[in-house]
């Protein structure tokens, strides 16, 4: 089973292992489109979630692969008699999958906040049924771990002071403490799982070090053994045996994937599949019992290449390119640097430069460059094939994405080192970034793109404001505006890991904490900003509200700034819909074209096609009027 396209929009689709040119799509959404699935341990079932126009208010489905039949697992609850908008019987329902075991292949764990918006409850569902069971009531815990028997193990809780705690339950019904996480490790440091009896507790643990490593604990002695550790970099995926839980390979990724692996047999398969190999191999799939893999093939300049690879007879079969139109393209290699920040601190970075450009990595001239921010901002940017690298590319432009601190995979120093920097330090990384690519002739300092999404968008309104000189332009996609009204009107259902964000970004509770936010929010100097922006906001976003932009966006006109502002009524956080995805970059291209001088596509109908709303702004993009005309 796939993800690909129906008439443009993402679906699921089966198909015979051994004839792909059979396949068949089995939803048929006409709107935002799937993005994930899985299949149940029936083999003849396939479960996926799906929100509302982009308001993550999950519901979960199941197909039936006989009938081809969708079931709506968790439908909207009917409201409560005399329930009004705001009130908690009225909030609507977000469910989770929590867990699924091939134990019991007729059920899955999920997680529901029916009976309380700020806290999931835990319920075993019987998903040919319909039948569920409450397995745990959830009074104040963040979450819980489970195991392949569907039983309650640990549950999490922030403390005040920024600790994580676990605790077990006592057999009374009551909890006891079983592990405490300090405050500077609780982003490194996590249950992943247990072995096979479940007496063995496997850990990513960054506790007395920097870089998160694996590590076993024995339940009943206590004893913790170290699995596998790298210097530089945090503990990235597992491939453990699917029934037996044995750890067979783990990955480490500083500027490219490394890994180790401890399973004899897989590593002889592996070596066999990457001697004909030009990129990096991944598994992306395998049978319960690990005989039949799905291998990914990922380079930099093109589709990732999927395979069948059949362990017992050794013998692989191609299958398909994820995006075959992109065979043959001038695509473009991309680049790793590890940067240096003005207090030392190395910033991993990756960029690319046009076709035709590329002279052992570096232009024959300084070029118009876009600064790609990632968001999160507890995320990275990996080496790979980037679709927006390539795009900008294409247009003409070097784009340079940075992990600036803060950044996940580098250990607990570096993550740690962009607590309450927002705006600070952080912003400080991408400026001595592009300092770098001017430095080093990649970059022409007169026409330099910020641009981001989500916290990136944050990073772009910050660039525009804080240092107005450095940028020709940004483009914010739904970053917040104020570090304030964005804590002020989180979800409900984040309300349990508040303090990290208190920690992370700033208190909004406290009168010193809320000075510092103010002092760190874009929409408080807006009078500063000096050159051209296009915002663009997704109207159902539930973490960053649609007010976050239109707050600025007011603010902007009142001080006679131009500003473009692209909404789009059903989306969320970020565009989902083909059409809206396309309309967004085709204004985005024509808006960097203007200010960057590089190529673009006429718009022509892609906004027309597209729900965007432009209230604010058209005149600032060039060929966008007439294509509203």
């Amino acid at each position: 089973a796939f993800l690909a396209p129906e008439n443009g929009v993402i679906n699921v689709w089966v198909a015979p292992l051994t004839d792909i040119s059979d396949a068949r799509p089995i939803t048929h959404d006409k709107h935002r489109g799937v993005s994930s699935f899985f299949w149940a341990f029936t083999n003849k079932h396939i479960l996926y979630s799906q929100d509302t126009d982009g308001d993550e208010n999950y519901k979960i489905y199941c197909i039936d692969l006989d009938t081809d039949k969708i079931r709506n697992l968790t439908p909207a609850p009917e409201a409560k008699a005399g329930a009004k908008p705001g009130d908690k019987e009225s909030a609507p329902v977000r469910a989770e999958i929590e867990n699924v075991s091939h134990r019991f292949p007729n059920e899955i764990l999920i997680g529901l906040n029916d009976r309380d918006p700020r806290y999931h409850d835990i319920y075993r569902m019987n998903f040919l049924t319909g039948e569920k069971k409450l397995v745990q009531k959830n009074k104040d815990f963040a979450g819980f771990v489970t195991d392949e028997d569907y039983g309650i193990r640990f549950a999490t809780k922030y403390a005040k002071d920024g600790t994580i705690d676990y605790f077990q339950p006592d057999g009374k019904e009551g909890w006891k403490e079983f592990l405490k996480v300090p405050n500077e490790d609780t982003s490194n440091t996590s249950l992943m799982g247990f072995n096979k009896t479940g007496d063995v507790l496997y850990l990513r643990d960054s506790r007395g070090r920097d870089t998160s490593a694996l590590m076993s604990l024995d339940l009943k002695t206590g004893e913790k053994k170290l699995i596998a550790e790298d210097a530089r970099a945090d503990l990235g995926s597992i491939k453990s045996h699917p029934t037996e839980n044995t750890i067979q390979a783990v990955n480490f990724t500083y500027d490219r994937r490394q890994r180790q692996v401890f399973d004899p047999e897989v590593k002889k398969d592996l070596e066999l599949l990457e001697k004909n190999a030009k990129g990096e191999l991944g598994i992306a799939g395998w049978s319960l019992d690990d005989k039949q893999w799905i291998v990914a093939e990922m380079v930099d300049d093109g589709p990732v290449r999927y395979s069948h690879f059949d362990r017992n007879t050794k013998k692989t079969t191609f299958l398909f390119v994820s995006r075959k139109a992109l065979d043959g393209l001038p695509l473009v290699h991309m680049h790793s640097a590890v940067i240096k920040a003005r207090d030392g601190m190395p910033l991993v970075s990756y960029y690319s430069l046009p076709p035709g450009t590329d002279q052992n990595g570096k232009p024959a001239k300084p070029l118009p460059m876009v600064l790609s921010v990632h968001g999160g901002p507890w995320a990275r940017d990996s080496w790979g094939y980037d679709p927006e690298h390539q795009l900008w590319a294409n247009r003409g432009y070097a784009v340079l994405s940075v992990n600036f601190r803060g950044s996940t995979g580098f250990g607990k120093k570096f993550i740690n080192s962009g607590n309450k920097e927002w705006a600070g330090k952080m912003h400080d990384d991408l400026v001595d970034a592009v300092k770098w690519a001017v430095d080093q002739g990649i970059a022409d300092p007169k026409k330099i793109a910020i641009i981001g999404g989500s916290y990136g968008g944050y990073a772009t309104l910050v660039g525009l404001t804080f240092t107005p000189d450095l940028f020709a332009c940004g483009v914010d996609i739904v970053g917040p505006s104020s570090l304030v009204t964005l804590l002020q009107t989180i979800p409900p259902y984040w309300a349990p890991a508040l303090q990290m964000f208190k920690d992370r970004v700033g208190d909004h509770t406290t009168p010193e904490g809320l000075k510092e936010l103010n002092k760190r929010s874009p929409l408080n100097f807006v009078d500063r900003i000096e050159r051209p922006l296009l915002i663009a906001q997704g109207a159902n976003d539930p973490r960053v509200k649609q007010s976050e932009a239109d707050q600025i966006v007011k603010a902007m006109q009142k001080k006679g700034i131009p500003v473009t502002y692209v909404l789009f009524p059903d989306e969320g956080h970020g565009f989902a819909r083909p059409e809206n995805n396309m309309a967004f970059y085709a204004v985005t291209e024509a808006f960097l074209a203007r200010y960057l001088g590089g190529r673009a596509e006429p718009i022509g109908g892609a906004v027309k096609d597209s729900t965007a709303k432009i209230p604010v702004g058209v005149e600032q993009v060039p060929g966008l009027s007439k294509a509203l005309d």
